[in-house]
């Protein structure tokens, strides 16, 4: 009996040594596969397609070659039925723009920020007016970014299959003209498991 007691308890000490959960750094550009919820890895595919793509369309290829226009980011619309952080996309795309030396950003999002501050310099009275930057003497953006995310979901003899697309389209402000415009499609399935996993 008492053999038994120590078997049991070094049985059930092994068991949660083994629940014990381990914390482990991974690679931030390798595939993430866990399901076929929208993760990092489909953030940088569309990321990478969309910058690359604009960046070497002939228009804007020849827009760029003298110059770095000023655009901003609008919000993209999620029409998925998951909870998608769009502006994590477009900060990657943007990022990337910036980093390629082509594009110049307002950000639209620190508008009201950006007034409070330059009201603070202009007219509390307690910054030099030599150093506060006058009011009206920001550039204004001379394109936008916007899109559209959609999904097609379907299950079916425990498969599913899910198809998303992100699509972006680069707008002149002047002309209301979509110079730009392209699409990226993702398709994932999943299959159960033997065991219903």
């Amino acid at each position: 009996m008492k053999h038994f007691m120590v078997l049991l308890m070094v049985t059930a000490g092994l068991a949660l040594a083994g629940c014990a959960s381990k914390v482990d750094y991974g690679d931030a550009q390798g595939r993430e596969t866990l399901n076929t919820d929208f993760g990092s890895t489909d953030l940088q595919m569309i990321a990478a397609k969309m910058v690359e793509d604009m960046l070497s369309f002939p228009p804007v290829v020849e827009l760029t070659a003298n110059r770095r226009p000023v655009a901003f980011v609008d919000t993209v619309k999620n029409k998925t039925m998951q909870h998608i952080d769009t502006e994590s996309i477009t900060d990657t795309i943007r990022s990337k723009l910036i980093n390629s030396g082509k594009f110049r950003f307002v950000d639209m999002t620190r508008v009201e920020s950006v007034r409070k501050q330059l009201e603070y310099q202009n007219d509390s009275g307690m910054v030099n007016p030599a150093t506060a930057i006058a009011m009206g003497s920001q550039i204004g953006a001379e394109f936008m970014l916007y899109g559209n995310m959609s999904e097609i979901s379907k299950s079916a003899n425990g498969k599913k299959d899910v198809y998303t697309k992100f699509t972006l389209n680069l707008m002149n402000l002047q002309t209301g003209i979509i110079e730009w415009s392209n699409e990226k499609e993702i398709r994932k399935t999943k299959s159960k498991s033997l065991f219903g996993l």
